[in-house]
């Protein structure tokens, strides 16, 4: 159960007062419990460019981080079908700055207790006829967010045009970012590749601009941010970046008219009260505050599940990818089922097409199933007239009659979950849908992944059934597009900092066998992915023999690496060029490390976050002499293909570190238990 409070913070009014002495009349500034992270806000004309509209009485906002500027003056606003909230606004009153602290338990992510911890302001000011907007603003030690709030109460609704609310990124510095995509049959779907610390004020690919989330860095990389949204409900549209104007501001954009084959509006509507969702910067020094946040899940509602007892995460096998018609084929399914039930994986995944399976039924894959102990999940395209894609089942997932009578039958299947996929469009009414299906699904005891979807934006927190999304290029690609061979090393790296920082994905990871087109990835690069992508819903993506045929080592730790972890550590890495991650579950410490370069590399792993001076015996996976061997070092003693590459770590404690050597694109997992 979460336990919230919101304390008002004695003498708010003085604080307030010194920061218009110190920064005009019309200024407020909030920091962050630990004094480290300020977003200032101020209303006045500085000068600046006023792409939106024209006008010369404005809010700007600006970001800080350990007092400098991590997000230079930057616009706010938001235009209404009735009123516009960008020029001409009035101060009415700063609300004492209050409190927010509440711990609450997540069944996914990066950690099992979070606590949500930050200090929040309402200013509110006059537009228009002295219609009222509310700016609430906090500020997190990793970060701050805000959001708009229309105050008054009216049943009718009401239509956001537009919104004036921009990110200016600092001048010289750097970004990595992925294009949003062009609607078409199959997008968007967040899956575009990313640039890799192109400089900031660079225009995408095309002309819709720049996806959520973006990484960038002060020119001195001194400083880290990245941007994105959070609590983006049923009553608003997602949005994404548009390309840099000329005085460097990305403006926050609506979808495009022709996402979901044209269907839905472009332009959120609601009654009200009405809030808009968070916008996003998570901050830091280094690297690890974005890595390790949990801001964007902070910034949901509490779980609407009261009995979780129901939802299990865990690791399945999947067909698809190495054989694309086996969903049609029950005799195929079943050695996928057979090889869950051999690794101890929970789950086996059954993916499009089922519902025209030859050579059985799914009633016979359900009874073979429960023999070996494996859960079943069922594949299902959204599809309704914002998707042509044919792909079966279709045509129960969008209409809610239709949908609690396919999750009822699947509830007395024994089916466990669901992957749902093609949704095409951020718009409000595709958003809705997003929520609709998990309402429903949590009603009848089905857990959730989506596919071809929407970008995470905190909801495993309100929803945690929500095993995971996908929202990235990832392993399928192998099957599909000739340059994700040489483009995945450097993709891989960037993902932590980047994607998987504001929620679960579905990367369908660890692959050792070559697809349609090969992975120049060695095999221990792969097995660290297990540990370096975090999902709910572990999906491995090879075929049967590719698990079967490993070394004991490798496969004894695929039948046991979790899924659910308690805490989430980063170790050391820079986006593109490698990563190293710890995450523990109870006692136990997972290390994974991948290199996204053809050079070798040489990493010290310091381990400062392990328990005080407990010693611990480590197991350590890593490359061999090809790609597709391992060097495999085991506690007491050493064996494997040694290489010398690794020497035998005992009785390692918080003061030590590891000297590793990664192999061209390779890799390495390690496992550290204190010694009993």
């Amino acid at each position: 159960m979460a336990r919230a409070t919101t304390i008002p913070v004695l003498g708010g009014i003085l604080c307030l007062a010194a920061v218009q002495a110190a920064y005009g009349q019309d200024a407020w500034k909030v920091t962050s419990p630990d004094g480290n992270v300020a977003i200032e806000v101020r209303l006045a004309d500085p000068g600046l460019v006023a792409d939106y509209p024209a006008g010369k009485i404005r809010l700007y906002y600006e970001v800080q981080c350990k007092d400098r500027t991590v997000l230079p003056l930057s616009p706010l606003g938001i235009e209404r079908q009735d009123r516009v909230f960008v020029d001409g606004l009035k101060f009415v009153e700063a609300r004492p700055v209050i409190f927010v602290n509440e711990t609450y338990t997540m069944l996914t992510g990066k950690r099992k207790v979070c606590r949500n911890y930050a200090k929040e302001q309402t200013l509110v000011f006059f537009g228009p006829d002295n219609a009222k907007l509310e700016l609430v603003i906090r500020a997190y030690d990793d970060g701050v967010a805000f959001r708009y709030r229309f105050p008054e109460s009216s049943d009718e609704r009401h239509v956001v045009l537009s919104e004036a609310t921009g990110f200016r990124l600092p001048e010289g510095g750097r970004v990595w970012a992925h294009p949003y995509d062009k609607a078409s049959e199959y997008t968007p779907a967040y899956e575009t590749y990313w640039v890799d610390g192109v400089p900031v004020g660079t225009a995408s690919s095309n002309e819709e601009g720049w996806a959520f989330p973006l990484l960038f860095c002060t020119s001195d990389r001194t400083r880290w941010g990245l941007l994105t949204e959070a609590a983006v409900d049923g009553s608003y549209c997602g949005s994404h970046l548009s390309q840099p104007a000329s005085d460097g501001v990305h403006r926050l954009l609506f979808p495009a008219e022709g996402e979901g084959n044209g269907t839905g509006s472009v332009e959120p509507s609601w009654t009200l009260p009405w809030a808009t969702p968070w916008r996003v910067v998570i901050v830091g020094e280094t690297l690890a505050p974005i890595v390790e946040s949990d801001l964007v899940t902070h910034l949901n509602p509490p779980s609407m599940v009261a009995d979780t007892g129901w939802i299990k995460p865990g690791r399945a096998s999947w067909s698809w990818l190495s054989d694309h018609d086996s969903p049609q084929d029950h005799d195929k399914l079943r050695t996928f089922i057979d090889l869950a039930a051999e690794m101890g994986w929970e789950y086996s995944l059954i993916d499009a097409n089922w519902n025209i399976m030859k050579n059985g039924t799914i009633h016979d894959l359900i009874a073979h199933a429960n023999r070996k102990g494996v859960g079943l999940l069922l594949w299902y395209n959204s599809g309704g007239p914002h998707n042509y894609v044919t792909e079966q089942p279709r045509g129960t997932m969008d209409l809610r009659q239709v949908r609690r009578h396919e999750f009822r039958r699947l509830r007395d299947w024994g089916i466990k979950g669901v992957k749902v996929d093609f949704f095409q469009s951020d718009k409000q009414n595709i958003i809705q849908l997003y929520h609709d299906i998990l309402k429903d699904a949590a009603d009848f005891q089905i857990m959730v992944n989506f596919h071809g979807c929407t970008l995470p934006r905190g909801w495993s927190r309100t929803y945690p059934h929500l095993m995971t999304m996908e929202a990235v290029r990832g392993a399928e690609c192998y099957s599909f597009d000739r340059s994700f061979t040489n483009y995945a090393p450097m993709h891989n790296t960037v993902m932590p900092f980047t994607r998987n920082a504001v929620g679960p994905m579905d990367y369908t990871p660890v692959m050792f066998d070559d697809n349609v087109y090969k992975h120049i990835t060695t095999n221990a690069h792969e097995l660290a992915l297990s540990v370096v992508f975090q999902s709910g819903w572990l999906h491995f993506a090879d075929r049967v023999s590719a698990y079967l045929d490993l070394a004991d080592a490798p496969k004894q730790f695929l039948k046991t690496v979790p899924v659910t972890w308690d805490e989430t550590k980063f170790v050391a890495g820079e986006p593109g060029q490698f990563v190293v991650l710890a995450r523990r579950q109870g006692d136990r410490w997972y290390l994974g490390g991948i290199n996204g370069r053809q050079a070798e590399r040489a990493v010290k792993v310091a381990l400062p976050f392990l328990e005080g001076n407990a010693q611990y015996t480590t197991l350590m996976i890593g490359d061999g002499k090809t790609p597709r061997r391992f060097n495999i070092v085991t506690p007491p003693a050493v064996s494997g293909d040694q290489l010398g590459q690794f020497s035998s770590f005992k009785g390692l404690t918080s003061q030590d570190s590891m000297e590793l050597h990664l192999s061209p694109y390779g890799g390495f997992v390690a496992v550290l238990d204190p010694v009993r």
